[in-house]
């Protein structure tokens, strides 16, 4: 029996079959490369914007107070600027974003605000370790641009809870809580126009919540130390 070797010229070669993938691969980097030469899309970061409320001349008191970051309800807990354009619906602007969180953009302003107020001996951010008397927390349950036919206007609600850290029962710990809600108009309907209408609810909401917070820490300052 004849054993059967094959010679070199009788195998196939293996160029034609490897032929597809080189230049898919040519086409791909192509691609590729095509990709990275276009500019990247500019997304653009807004902030709110507004001077210190100015308030009526009030008492200071004579105690510190702390303010922690605030949560954010899970609809609005990102930096994307959202908008509802009809009922039951939800929508975010695709180049326009905050530049920070609600919560903090609500906590950082509230607490600017209450610096500049001087109502309290003292007011620290939620960065800070110290342990003061007041303690100030809350939730940012809406912040959203709501769309209602001819009417647009910037929505910001704002739950508030004041505590007396000196006191152990709950019922003594909590001096109030109290939800807020502010609805402006937007002149402009730009990402630019929610943000300032957005500027002019947390003015108006800053001012409330101070005088507020102010009253019930008042309430608990002896007479005596009342100055």
């Amino acid at each position: 029996m004849k054993e059967y070797f094959p010679s070199r010229r009788q195998s196939p070669s293996r160029f034609p079959a490897i032929l597809p993938a080189i230049l898919c691969g040519f086409l791909t980097l192509a691609l590729l490369l095509t990709g990275c030469g276009k500019p990247p899309v500019a997304v653009y970061k807004h902030l709110l914007e507004y001077p210190s409320p100015e308030l009526p001349r009030l008492p200071q008191v004579p105690e510190g107070l702390k303010v922690e970051l605030f949560s954010v309800a899970q609809a609005f807990n990102s930096q994307a600027m959202i908008y509802r354009p009809t009922s039951y619906q939800s929508e975010a602007y695709r180049y326009h974003r905050w530049r920070v969180n609600p919560g903090q953009l609500v906590t950082d302003f509230l607490l600017r605000d209450l610096r500049q107020s001087r109502v309290f001996a003292a007011v620290f951010g939620y960065e800070r370790t110290a342990t003061p008397r007041f303690l100030l927390e809350g939730a940012v349950e809406e912040f959203q641009e709501v769309n209602a036919g001819d009417s647009w206007s910037a929505v910001l609600a704002v739950n508030i809870t004041l505590l007396d850290t000196t006191k152990e029962e709950i019922t003594q710990r909590v001096l109030f809580q109290k939800n807020y809600r502010a609805e402006e108009p937007i002149m402009d309907r730009t990402p630019q126009g929610l943000a300032a209408a957005m500027s002019r609810a947390m003015e108006k909401l800053s001012t409330t919540i101070i005088t507020d917070v102010h009253q019930a820490a008042w309430k608990r300052i002896p007479p005596k130390e009342r100055k």
